[in-house]
């Protein structure tokens, strides 16, 4: 049924995403990421960049590993030379700002919520979500999912050290409906399978989303010490495997062999040129890419992911550019070695975690 439900879905236009698990999170043009994101402020609701700042899981995660000196992938220069063909979603190296990450504590309401379609059992978890006073939703000045877009709940409870992703959720007053919900915890080292083999989170892949966004203050700090999120058009997307840490792809993926699979992790070439980069954000980003790369998270049209600066101290404007890393093309990367395919089925088998 699922695998029905995502065929539908991938017929639909590009910008729309995956079958399950998220789609892109990006505007259909980029503009929600153009100027830097958010308003000024400090709602109770706030982002929580001082874990974005590689302290989400303990030292071992993969998340934080650095691939410096990794092994690339024998078919590196063919998968490559398919993306440099393909090109970026939207034509260009381009970053979204729009996620937003808040923070919970123990005073926090947990807020059950009625599943929709795009909850997939047992893939996703059907517990109470913790929602702060001025939440949020990705896109969105409050709750209420109105744009029709990923509408990603993010939350970052620290009195439980646990991570709330919830894709397409929407709150409206005492309703609260929602899709896939992952919690993840931040004390556990997760083994490859993430979750669960075949199993989707709130990205399609099936990775956490809030550990691969930079925030502005790892750029102003000068460093981002953990791999970046990145998504891709679904046409450019190998169809039918994936690989580790992914645990999850979809069948709304049209590329060919060559194509970057799920679960790929690509490092900016040691050699690019950092003064071809316009801002010194921008050479921070790109150092992180080199040490520690970026791994395909979803499908959508707006390459990276920052987080929303809406509550935090440092605000993107004057630090880094929506366009300030146009210069970096798909041939300036190396795929790293990608182990063994996993072929698509969808038969979620969750580990417990």
């Amino acid at each position: 049924m699922r695998a029905a439900i995502g065929l539908l879905l991938g017929l639909l236009a590009c910008t729309a995403g995956d079958d399950k698990g998220g789609a892109g999170g990006d505007s259909a043009d980029g503009s929600a990421a153009d100027g830097g994101a958010g308003a000024d402020g400090a709602g109770d609701g706030g982002d929580d960049g001082g874990a974005a700042a590689g302290g989400w899981f303990p030292e071992g995660a993969v998340w934080t590993t650095p691939v410096t000196d990794a092994a690339t992938d024998p078919r590196s220069g063919a998968v490559i030379d398919a993306l440099q063909a393909h090109g970026w979603g939207l034509g260009r190296f381009q970053i979204d700002f729009s996620i937003e990450v808040l923070r919970a504590d123990a005073s926090t309401e947990a807020r059950g919520f009625t599943p929709t379609g795009d909850f997939y059992s047992p893939d996703c978890d059907a517990v109470p979500v913790p929602v702060p006073p001025g939440a949020r939703l990705e896109g969105e000045t409050g709750t209420a999912c109105e744009g029709d877009g990923d509408c990603h709940l993010i939350v970052h409870h620290v009195d439980e050290g646990k991570l709330y992703e919830m894709w397409r959720a929407d709150i409206r007053g005492e309703d609260f409906r929602g899709g896939c919900l992952a919690v993840w915890d931040l004390g556990r080292v997760y083994p490859p399978e993430g979750r669960g083999l075949q199993c989707t989170s709130a990205d399609a892949a099936g990775y956490p989303i809030a550990p691969l966004l930079f925030t502005a203050e790892e750029v102003a700090a000068g460093e981002i010490a953990h791999a970046i999120r990145f998504i891709l058009p679904n046409s450019a997307i190998r169809d039918g495997e994936f690989y580790a840490p992914a645990s999850h792809a979809t069948n709304a993926d049209g590329g060919g062999p060559d194509a970057v699979p799920y679960g790929a992790r690509l490092r900016l070439k040691a050699d690019f040129d950092e003064s071809l980069l316009p801002s010194e954000g921008a050479r921070v980003v790109a150092r992180a890419l080199k040490t520690y790369g970026m791994l395909l998270a979803d499908g959508g049209n707006v390459a990276l992911t920052a987080a929303a600066d809406t509550d935090s101290a440092q605000k993107w404007e004057g630090l880094l550019g929506s366009r300030d890393l146009e210069a970096i093309q798909p041939r300036d990367f190396e795929l790293m070695e990608l182990g063994e395919a996993v072929p698509l089925t969808f038969d979620c088998a969750r580990n417990g975690l």
